[in-house]
């Protein structure tokens, strides 16, 4: 599988972000020819070369119109939803502007429906993050991994007025992700680039086990006195498994209807959670109670411990980080003589591949056919050609 790792030497931006991907061999007339499915917005691309700190760079910027007024996320979405890009990269854009409503309607006290834009909803920055999902998508990175997060300090200006650096959308967004205070004075980590990581980031912090292709820099605006402003994009092919870095939540729980279990369970699964398992245990003086343990990514810890507290009656949770190794895998739709099947191929440390149908797509199957589902799933495993 293709994977990336994004390494923050000076911080991110999206225009940082989106100039790695054309360094790395985006094509500039496919981007514009993407870019052109959305007939409404009107901007200028400028692409250069920069020579930063004797490395040659790829700088990005996007001219807008001047004088816009701000943008709903409403208004936003329709852009997006009416266009003629490919569906997942409409879903990845999507992905990434609902997180920066969800984060700016939880800090200006509204609604995520009502919250209007004001950098971020700028031509510029919406298109930087349209980039950012086709040039993902176009270059075919099934996962993108980054260092830590440097963190600037000082004051930056906003639509808002003088806001603290970092600010108040950019913490939001890079909650539950490792980040590294610096003493750089200005924001190197603008709400754009926190919101393409949180939103398309596999894991933070570690490097992944990888063979390196090619590597490209994007170039920021500033220029800082102890480092280069640049974001490196290392992309390659992933060794044999990935790792990750992941959280587990858990809380023992002895005052609860046994039956409500399966509603939490089915709530922390909407919400984002990886894995949800229950355990018997004893607790003290004796009382059998519920071991309820969750394993999710480092930014959905909060959104799945609001869960817990609204859905059980737990009064405490604990959390900590753990690593996690996993076979490379990737979905897919086989043509069988059942039909098409929904299955997962996994990569084995050999080098060999197999794969694991959906079981809803097997189940379904089975009570359509009336085939025994075990029957079912052996025949389209074998049947399975690389």
């Amino acid at each position: 599988m293709r994977i990336a790792y994004g390494d923050l030497i000076g911080g991110i931006s999206g225009d940082m972000f989106v100039a790695a991907l054309l360094d790395l061999g985006l094509s500039l007339a496919v981007l514009r020819r993407e870019l052109r499915k959305i007939p409404t917005l009107t901007f200028e691309l400028n692409v250069a070369k920069k020579r930063v700190h004797s490395l040659t760079a790829t700088q990005f910027q996007v001219t807008p119109p001047s004088n816009e007024p701000p943008r709903s996320w409403k208004q936003i979405r329709q852009l997006i939803e009416k266009s003629n890009l490919a569906s997942e990269v409409k879903e990845t854009v999507v992905k990434i502007f609902h997180r920066l409503a969800e984060v700016e309607g939880k800090i200006h006290g509204v609604p995520t429906e009502e919250v209007h834009f004001h950098e971020v909803g700028a031509t510029d920055s919406i298109v930087d993050i349209l980039a950012a999902a086709i040039g993902f998508h176009e270059l075919k990175i099934g996962a993108l991994h980054f260092s830590k997060v440097p963190l600037g300090r000082g004051l930056a200006q906003s639509g808002h007025g003088p806001l603290p650096v970092p600010g108040p959308a950019t913490l939001e967004l890079l909650k539950g992700i490792p980040v590294q205070w610096t003493g750089l004075e200005g924001e190197n980590v603008t709400p754009t680039g926190a919101a393409i990581m949180s939103g398309i980031g596999t894991s933070f912090g570690e490097q992944p086990n990888m063979t390196i292709e090619k590597i490209g820099y994007g170039s920021g605006q500033k220029e800082w006195p102890d480092r280069p402003n640049l974001f490196r994009l290392v992309l390659g092919a992933s060794t044999e498994w990935q790792r990750e870095e992941m959280l587990v939540i858990e809380t023992n729980i002895d005052d609860m209807n046994p039956q409500f279990f399966e509603h939490v369970m089915d709530r922390l699964f909407v919400g984002g959670a990886r894995d949800v398992f229950f355990s018997p245990i004893q607790m003290k003086k004796n009382r059998p109670a519920v071991l309820v343990r969750v394993i999710a990514e480092l930014q959905d810890r909060d959104r799945l411990a609001k869960i817990l507290f609204e859905e059980t009656t737990t009064i405490g949770l604990r959390y900590h980080s753990v690593g996690r190794i996993i076979l490379n895998r990737t979905e897919a739709t086989i043509k069988t003589r059942f039909g098409d099947v929904k299955v997962k191929i996994l990569q084995e440390p050999g080098g060999e591949k197999r794969i694991t149908p959906e079981y809803d797509e097997l189940k379904r199957i089975a009570i359509e056919k009336k085939i025994p589902l075990n029957v079912l799933r052996d025949e389209i495993v074998k049947s399975f050609k690389e």
